[in-house]
């Protein structure tokens, strides 16, 4: 089950810092809702535990997926497939312009997962993870 998360699900948030904590160590999740009015989950839920997650960024007519990730264990199980296709119908039926997201140039599933869903290598970013190439890709929906 997928769902649009609120600040009221205050058991998922805190499970989702927990299982994710190097990606929301900083401020966490309840900052970033507060803070950043453009801020969205999507959260992938197997018996009400959190397996997954998409953090983006609803910005006027696109959306720019800051955050992808799944557990190990539930990768390769078609959860970020229907992450990933629920925020894509998400952005139909809005009738944004495009999906954008950058990826580390040497994560090659990813990619793959992305391309698969119709998203186009846009631009390479010179050692934008450090040492790692970043891909600005994008997926055109109008």
């Amino acid at each position: 089950m997928i769902i649009d998360l609120k600040t009221e699900n205050k058991k998922i948030i805190e499970e989702l810092e927990e299982k994710f904590p190097s990606i929301f160590s900083i401020h966490g999740i309840i900052y970033d809702f507060e803070n950043n009015p453009y801020t969205k989950y999507l959260v992938y839920l197997i018996d009400n535990h959190v397996v997954g997650f998409i953090n983006y960024y609803l910005i006027y007519d696109r959306i720019e997926i800051v955050n992808f990730n799944v557990l190990d264990f539930f990768q390769n199980k078609h959860i970020g497939s229907s992450l990933l296709q629920k925020l894509i119908d998400l952005a139909s039926s809005k009738k944004l312009k495009n999906i954008t997201l950058e990826v580390r140039e040497d994560n090659e599933k990813a990619i793959y997962l992305y391309q698969k869903y119709g998203f186009k290598i846009v631009s390479l970013r010179k050692k934008y993870y450090n040492d790692v190439n970043g891909i600005l890709m994008e997926k055109e929906l109008m």
